[in-house]
């Protein structure tokens, strides 16, 4: 069992650009979480930049304002030492390094909608189809955790949504 932490539990959402998936995971956990969390994201190779699909579903589906979203490496944020890393794509889980402080791991595999090509709809919907994926595991995750930090009581939780 992982000790009970007097701050909020650090969750690192993490694929290969940084620039979709992270990004909405990052900031649905920041909304639904309530506070309990410090949700960060991050690439391992970032894009440099956000992908304008992700802000606009963030914001027309969940209201949610993430103009202060950012593409960043694995390196920026290493120092921050997340209890808990999810990665959301299958480079990202094959490159995650074993971070500082003995992050606990979990998977889950999504669809990069940035790769969709087509229409503008379709490639929206490619976007709404993965907030939603992570929209519903983070409210049940949220729900299963409840107000407990333990690290390993999330990534157990976590684990169980893949």
């Amino acid at each position: 069992m992982s000790p009970t932490l007097d701050r909020p539990l650090r969750v690192l959402f993490l694929c290969t650009g940084n620039s979709a998936r992270s990004i909405l995971g990052e900031f649905l956990l920041r909304q639904l979480g309530e506070g309990r969390f410090e949700s960060l994201s991050a690439g391992a190779a970032p894009t440099g930049r956000v992908h304008p699909l992700a802000l606009r579903t963030l914001a027309e589906t969940y209201g949610i304002d993430a103009a202060e979203a950012r593409s960043k490496s694995m390196t920026d944020v290493a120092e921050l030492e997340p209890d808990v890393v999810i990665t959301v794509c299958d480079h990202a889980r094959d490159t995650c390094p074993l971070w500082p402080g003995g992050a606990l791991r979990v998977h889950w595999g999504l669809p990069d909608p940035a790769a969709v090509e087509g229409s503008e709809e379709e490639r929206r919907e490619a976007f709404e189809r993965t907030a939603v994926v992570l929209h519903d595991r983070l409210v049940a995750l949220c729900s299963e955790a409840g107000a407990d930090r333990d690290a390993g009581v999330f990534a157990r939780a976590a684990e169980k949504l893949a």
